[in-house]
């Protein structure tokens, strides 16, 4: 069964464009797929070219595939919703939760427990009842992520991390408990990069053409004698991109056994409280405490702030007693 969609031409135009700008919950990407797949019809007569250009006063059909099942399973997941509406979902994801189905996490992630929580308010991603997946942490990072609803929304939200906040509509903050202390109070660390050619589950900081751009900007927030707490902004948001580059500076995140093992023997140099803190985490010390944009459809700018979870604050305090 279809939705059908209609309307007629108020401009002479393209039809992709006509039916992008007309049907706002649509995107014009996910309109060129349809008039090719022969879904589209002007006048009665399917057009399979999203560059027709229509008449004034033509009448436009286009009838909307219902959106395929997802194909991961929903699973009743506890999240913890910061704000939600008809486009958009921002949740605080808890250290251990996967965001994506994938090798050895079929089942358990982020996307399963959206899709239950979404139910019918996903209206389709591509044609797929799925959410919209436009950024993602690690599995042991705790934090902010927004995820889209609808088409159009996933079009404008992946424009606006595609663009990494250079045009000021996006804003990520994080913040990172890292070994030792800076010499400097803040810094820029400009360093491409790409896959450990010696294992490839692993990034690593590189200058070669073929590593990716990578832009971290940092400030020191407090120090704890061994231990630093620090402010990180992205201007680029690559795969490990904060624990590569602070690995790389000679300050790797507490709790990194990936990025950070050579400190291993560090944790001598903390109070008893502050091990024992230490010991209960799930991974990298690392949480994604801001996250800004332009909602896809109001254009209004959202801000949202998640304070340190509780075992994060946990190893907080216990740095700071000392």
């Amino acid at each position: 069964m279809s939705l059908k969609l209609a309307a007629v031409a108020t401009e002479a135009t393209r039809l992709d464009k006509f039916l992008g700008g007309h049907f706002v919950d649509v995107s014009r990407a996910r309109f060129q797929k349809l008039i090719a797949e022969g879904c589209v019809a002007v006048e009665g007569a399917v057009v399979l070219d999203g560059g027709t250009k229509l008449k004034i006063g033509q009448h436009v059909v286009v009838a909307v595939p219902e959106a395929a099942p997802a194909e991961p399973q929903a699973e009743n997941i506890a999240l913890e919703v910061i704000y939600e509406d008809k486009d958009l979902i921002v949740i605080n994801k808890p250290a251990g939760l996967v965001v994506h189905p994938g090798a050895g996490n079929e089942t358990g992630t982020l996307v399963n427990a959206l899709i239950a929580h979404c139910g019918d308010s996903l209206s389709g991603i591509g044609g797929v009842k799925r959410p919209g997946i436009v950024h993602r942490l690690d599995k042991d990072t705790s934090g902010l992520l927004v995820i889209a609803k609808n088409d159009k929304a996933h079009q404008s939200l992946s424009e606006q991390f595609a663009s990494h906040g250079r045009d000021g509509r996006l804003e990520r903050e994080y913040l990172a408990f890292i070994w030792g202390t800076p010499e400097r109070l803040g810094g820029t660390i400009n360093m491409g990069l790409e896959r450990s050619s010696s294992n490839r589950q692993k990034m690593a900081a590189s200058n070669s053409q073929t590593a990716r751009e990578a832009i971290t900007h940092w400030k020191l927030e407090e120090k704890f004698g061994a231990a630093s707490l620090i402010r990180c902004q992205l201007e680029t948001g690559r795969t490990h991109q904060i624990r590569v580059h602070m690995a790389h500076i000679g300050h790797p995140l507490l709790g990194d056994t990936t990025y950070g093992s050579g400190f291993a023997a560090s944790k001598t140099k903390l109070s008893s409280t502050a091990r024992e803190a230490l010991s209960y985490l799930r991974g990298q010390a690392l949480h994604a405490t801001v996250l800004g944009f332009s909602h896809p459809r109001t254009a209004k700018q959202m801000r949202f702030d998640a304070p340190l979870p509780s075992a994060l604050a946990a190893l907080h305090n216990a740095l700071k007693q000392g």
